[in-house]
């Protein structure tokens, strides 16, 4: 395997030979992969969809999903419930489903999200959009300096080139929402990731 996704109902992983296997529900078909399906560099698993980028730079999609037609040319790929986005080599986005991108978004190099969208610009700035109604697309005033980003249901996460982690927007803890935060003293941190209502940080290897 080199590469893995976990969806909200199922879960997909990259075989070395560019082909891709699927578990969990299938809902609508998220966990049926399409005849044929090969020469694949990434994958990313939504609610009842699925992506799956290839070498050409086209995208497949299957499950509650539909890819626009003529979509070339992209880098990176992310899936939400039954919608999706694309990063192009240019560096402008697509998406579809649920559009709506910021016009003029150009120098992106990261993307990320589902229930809404993150957008990392070649300038360590962020850009938010879609559903708000917890703060999730609200970035925080003055983050600059971002290497990567992740999105949660509710929040988003940012990591920045000094090793420390920024967040934004609510979780829910069993009970309500509350601000999503970052542990005190979280530094050095090397990669993030977000789960529905959590983070997570790999921290640096110590020398």
């Amino acid at each position: 395997m080199t590469a893995i996704s976990g969806g909200q109902n199922h879960s997909l992983a990259l075989k070395s030979d560019g082909t891709v296997v699927a578990w969990g529900y299938n809902g609508l078909g998220s966990t049926t992969i399409p005849a044929g399906l090969n020469a694949v560099t990434a994958i990313s698993a939504g609610v009842f969809s699925s992506l799956a980028l290839k070498s050409n730079g086209t995208v497949v999609g299957w499950g509650d999903t539909t890819v626009p037609a003529g979509l070339i040319d992209v880098t990176a790929i992310a899936a939400g419930p039954s919608n999706g986005l694309a990063l192009k080599s240019n560096g402008t986005v697509v998406d579809w489903g649920r559009p709506g991108v910021p016009a003029g978004l150009t120098n992106v190099t990261a993307i990320a999200g589902g229930y809404f969208w993150l957008a990392l610009k070649s300038d360590g700035t962020v850009v938010g959009w879609g559903n708000n109604n917890y703060g999730q697309t609200t970035i925080p005033a003055g983050l600059t300096g971002v290497t990567a980003i992740a999105a949660g249901v509710t929040f988003g996460l940012a990591l920045k080139s000094d090793g420390t982690v920024v967040a934004w927007g609510q979780y829910y803890n069993g009970s309500n929402y509350v601000p999503m935060t970052v542990p005190a003293g979280l530094t050095g941190v090397a990669a993030i990731a977000a789960g529905s209502h959590n983070g997570l940080a790999l921290k640096a290897k110590a020398p």
